[in-house]
């Protein structure tokens, strides 16, 4: 949810820029739109490795504000202030060996979109990395950002995207996946993509190309549709990705069903790696990767598959409670990754939650297996 607020004479100044001084202040005000998030989260992991017992326990806290200033009929500016860690990650406090801190405060985006032409949009500037390789935004996790153009241009049903970043965070990103490619920040990124959406049908093909790192394709498919009093969501994505310093060809496929008939909700999909990699992603919540639950993920694994499965019922108006299973099986490390875990989430209004989990996770490996009960609970609110 998106409002107005009054802002402070040098909040306004740092928004508004020099158009603040070409208009009175009041009107300068007006036209500033304030978004963002406020989220806090906390970890607590029991575990057992090779019969040691460890434990471990953490608050997490991030804050991101959007502003969006008009500064003609045409142009307005963009800014994005986070609260917490590098990367756009959520700052770790109060772990359980570690004393009392305090987050840093960096602005993340600082960009400008042009909408002058016809069912177009173009960005210029330090901006989020808004591809399906990558996640630009995230309430809790990191965020990649690059400075560079982005243009958007709706042809009837079709939605045809293109974008260049000489610069990127991906250097200082604490993803492990995106710095386990040894990036320097300063390679060019080259994406260029379609979306069709027609009869309740989306489907989206993107190619990506990073400098002296990889190139990339992806396509997806997504529907949502009503046979009686049942709505399905089937969905599919096949993505590519080739290292320009190795021979192996990463490759990720995905299928899933997602299922709500009445206050019942289900879901149940399937994905699988290549065994030459299953780097397809920045980001292992990235749409190419594939990371539904908690702690098992497909993104990244060679030579893997994984089973996602989860029931819920939304049992009062603000109450909801799941039931969640995952399971991944990797033949290059002969592992096994089991979780399951049951959650309870409380919508108390329409722009603040809660939600409390709690559950098993399981690693059966060669060596000393891994035995650990993981709890978690998060709020979260939107403004």
């Amino acid at each position: 949810m998106k409002k107005f607020v009054k802002m402070s004479l040098v909040a306004a100044l740092a928004v508004t820029g020099t158009v603040a001084s070409a208009q009175p202040l009041a009107e300068a005000i007006k036209n500033v739109d304030v978004s963002g998030t406020v989220a806090y989260r906390y970890n607590d992991y029991e575990e057992t490795t090779g019969g040691q017992d460890d434990s471990a326990s953490s608050n997490n806290y991030k804050i991101a504000v959007n502003l969006k200033s008009k500064v003609n009929d045409d142009v307005t500016a963009n800014t994005r202030f986070i609260i917490g860690a590098a990367g756009g990650d959520a700052v770790s406090l109060n772990n359980h060996d570690e004393g009392d801190a305090n987050p840093s405060v960096t602005l993340s985006e600082v960009n400008f979109t042009y909408t002058g032409i016809a069912n177009t949009a173009i960005t210029v500037g330090k901006q989020g990395l808004a591809t399906p390789f990558t996640l630009h935004r995230d309430a809790m996790g990191n965020e990649q950002v690059g400075t560079g153009i982005l243009a958007l241009t709706n042809v009837g049903p079709v939605t045809l995207a293109g974008a260049y970043f000489n610069q990127t965070n991906l250097d200082t990103d604490v993803n492990e996946m995106s710095n386990d490619l040894g990036l320097a920040g300063d390679e060019n990124v080259i994406v260029a993509g379609a979306i069709l959406n027609i009869a309740g049908i989306t489907a989206d093909v993107w190619y990506a190309d990073l400098q002296d790192t990889f190139d990339a394709y992806t396509i997806g498919l997504a529907a949502s549709y009503d046979i009686s009093d049942v709505n399905l969501a089937p969905y599919a994505r096949y993505t590519s990705l080739d290292l320009d310093n190795s021979s192996a060809d990463n490759k990720l496929w995905k299928i899933g069903m997602r299922a709500q008939m009445g206050i019942f909700g289900a879901h149940l999909g399937y994905g699988q790696t290549d065994d030459e990699g299953g780097v397809t992603s920045l980001d292992y919540s990235a749409a190419t990767g594939y990371d539904e639950h908690w702690r098992v993920t497909l993104s990244g694994q060679t030579d893997a598959d994984v089973i996602y499965a989860d029931v819920n019922a939304q049992v009062t108006d603000t109450v909801n409670l799941s039931l969640n299973y995952s399971d991944l099986d990797n033949d290059s490390t002969n592992t096994d990754e089991t979780e399951i875990y049951g959650q309870v989430k409380y919508d108390m209004s329409k722009n603040f939650y809660t939600f409390v989990r709690i559950g098993q996770y399981e690693v059966d490996q060669t060596g000393d297996d891994i035995d650990s009960t993981i709890g978690r609970v998060h709020v979260q609110y939107s403004f």
